[in-house]
């Protein structure tokens, strides 16, 4: 370790530092603030911060904006503290469409405006531009966030108006929108199919495109963020006697989708994607009926063998499943309608 430079030394342990206290470290001299500045440090803080003791839910409601912690041991909610919209709002109506590396990009519902936002650091971007890139329309737009291999941090809005689709691309690094071409069947531009926040893994961008009519198509649409090329996979083979929802996550970078399925009652699947094919990992244990309204309602998350059934305050009850270690925190289910998320607490900036 003497041999060891000090430059070195520090740079080791400021990457360990919890991301609030990297922003108090800048401040003790200018060597400390440029090197926490640069974008080596910040990718590897970020690396070294996915960890479930780092992990935190971000709640909104209409009075107030929170984040709580999970508490490990119990696999709790802890106390919350509440956070302050560093942007202008009304009576809270933001909604968080796609996370990643502890950016969130919200959408203003009054304005339709889309950002980016640290909500830990309270950094945060608009990307609206005069010419009407960066808005988003509920229901119809579909919003993915990514990191290409020049570790430039992206945003993929698929926007659908009037049968016609467009897909624009935005940079951090170059601060601007650009449209790609994505040519794929008209009936998915219908405002019947609903498409998901993009989940990212291993290079690819992964959307679930449900019809939602019971016993409707499903499909998966698979984003290359490097090639930039598209192309649909098959849905998991799922009943489809009632609704389906496919929940994507990525764990460890291998892609898992949490396939629910039912209409007053509800049960769910787990399944790992192999090239392009679904591996079936577990069924459903045996668990209490959850209605559909409470399904709805509620957040799950699966980790280290347990499957929690969460409420916006606490939790329903846990479910033991035989599975591998999860490590963190994984959403089962669609997190209370735009109005949650699990999020990463990093230094990663919204802009350069």
């Amino acid at each position: 370790m003497a041999d060891l430079p000090t430059h070195t030394i520090v740079f080791e342990i400021l990457t360990r530092l919890p991301a609030k206290d990297v922003g108090r470290s800048k401040s003790v001299c200018k060597q400390w603030y440029a090197l926490l500045s640069t974008q080596d440090f910040v990718k590897i803080h970020c690396s070294r911060s996915v960890v479930s003791s780092n992990q935190r839910v971000l709640l909104i409601d209409d009075l107030t904006c929170s984040v709580r912690p999970i508490i490990s041991n119990n696999n709790d909610y802890g106390p919350s503290s509440t956070v302050t919209f560093p942007f202008h709002h009304q009576n809270n109506d933001v909604s968080i469409l796609s996370h990643l590396n502890g950016l969130l990009c919200v959408c203003l519902n009054h304005t339709y405006e889309l950002l980016l936002w640290n909500p830990t650091t309270t950094a945060f971007k608009r990307l609206s531009t005069p010419d009407s890139h960066g808005f988003y329309i509920n229901n119809l737009d579909a919003i993915g966030l990514y990191v290409d291999a020049d570790d430039d941090y992206k945003v993929l809005h698929i926007k659908r108006r009037s049968g016609v689709l467009g897909v624009y691309v935005y940079s951090r690094e170059v601060d601007s929108w650009r449209n790609i071409p994505f040519i794929t069947r008209q009936e998915y531009l219908s405002p019947h199919f609903n498409w998901s926040a993009g989940t990212f893994c291993g290079g690819t961008l992964y959307f679930t495109v449900c019809e939602c009519w019971i016993g409707g198509t499903n499909v998966v649409i698979c984003f290359d963020v490097n090639s930039e090329q598209f192309k649909e996979i098959s849905f998991p083979p799922v009943p489809s006697n009632g609704m389906v929802q496919g929940v994507l996550v990525n764990v460890k970078n291998v892609l898992h989708m949490f396939a629910s399925t039912g209409m007053f009652e509800m049960t769910i699947d787990l399944w790992t994607l192999q090239g392009d094919y679904w591996i079936k990992v577990l069924s459903c244990p045996p668990i209490p009926p959850i209605s559909l309204s409470l399904w709805c309602d509620i957040t799950h998350y699966v980790t280290n063998g347990n499957w929690f059934v969460m409420t916006k305050l606490r939790k329903l009850f846990t479910i033991e499943m035989d599975m591998k270690p999860f490590e963190c925190f994984y959403p089962v289910s669609w997190f209370r309608g735009f109005k949650g998320a699990v999020f990463v607490q990093t230094i990663v900036s919204p802009s350069i």
